[in-house]
């Protein structure tokens, strides 16, 4: 058991997504960069869709009440236990009554904590992962006890460890697709949408991510259609808004690009103020929100 001694600003139990159910009108959602959870999970021995604690910008206080193995990665919070630093990336010992906090931000935006097994909070829909009005609580608060399983020899045996490449973090570039409306946009604007920079906004969540710069709009309206995470789209003001793990599962707008499955996770890092860009792959389209890969 570990008991949530205050839950940082938005931390969410989550796992690879709820799949199956758009039909529904219920999103995905998971883990916001897959890869963070993922390396989690894999340096633990876990399964790779065990559920994680996703944490945003500022970290939370936990305390264990049993003992287990941790890995912290993703963005660099400054994690400690009982006031002493430790690392990201490497496998952590925790027994119970140690305290686990995390100090000011340097790189990234999210991190991901995983404990042996994974977190065990309820399964809905064939998941863990928290959404509004899915589970019975949308983000971690104050007393909360999440259980987990004892591991009763959690001493680390193995050093495990992996030293990650900063690529991940500091990339700008965020690899696309070309949406079901891209060739919709006059040539001067796809080459425009492409060269320029792009500013996060404080517009920025699990749903989506807007920018700062503005891209004009000549697309003419369009009937509703399916969105998916990632799908890039341009509002009537010219706005990007690209759609995120718990983002809806169909929308109005022009769908102009669908970003790879690496530039949502290099997206997920991102927060208020960083540069990204868009580069159009030209071996790949979108249609109705599956990829058609063209000779």
């Amino acid at each position: 058991m570990i008991e949530v001694l205050k839950p940082g600003f938005y931390s969410t139990i989550q796992d690879l997504g709820r799949l199956g159910y758009r039909e529904f009108g219920v999103p995905i959602s998971g883990a916001m960069d897959r890869f963070s959870a993922k390396m989690a999970n894999r340096l633990l021995g876990n399964d790779l869709n065990d559920a994680v604690l996703e944490v945003t910008l500022t970290g939370p206080g936990l305390q264990f009440n049993c003992s287990t193995l941790i890995c912290i990665t993703g963005a660099n919070i400054n994690p400690n236990v009982n006031k002493e630093p430790v690392h990201l990336n490497h496998r952590i010992s925790m027994n119970s009554g140690d305290i686990l906090t995390f100090g000011k931000l340097e790189s990234g935006y999210r991190t991901y904590i995983a404990v042996r097994g994974g977190f065990l909070t309820p399964l809905v829909m064939n998941s863990r992962s928290m959404y509004p009005n899915i589970t019975s609580s949308s983000k971690l608060t104050t007393h909360d006890l999440l259980h987990i399983n004892e591991d009763i020899d959690a001493s680390d045996r193995s050093y495990a460890s992996i030293k990650l490449k900063s690529d991940h973090f500091e990339n700008v570039n965020l690899g696309a697709f070309k949406g079901p409306e891209f060739e919709s946009l006059p040539a001067k604007l796809q080459v425009e949408l492409e060269s320029r920079m792009y500013t996060v906004s404080k517009n920025n969540n699990r749903m989506g991510y807007q920018f700062v710069e503005t891209l004009k709009n000549t697309i003419p309206s369009i009937l509703t259609g399916p969105v998916l995470p990632g799908t890039v789209q341009l509002t009537p003001s010219g706005n990007l808004i690209v759609l995120m793990r718990d983002g809806q599962i169909s929308g109005g707008y022009p769908r102009i690009l669908q970003l790879t499955e690496e530039a949502i996770n290099v997206l997920a890092q991102k927060k208020v103020g960083d540069p990204v860009r868009f580069q159009v792959k030209t071996h790949g389209t979108f249609a109705n929100g599956n990829r058609k890969i063209e000779s």
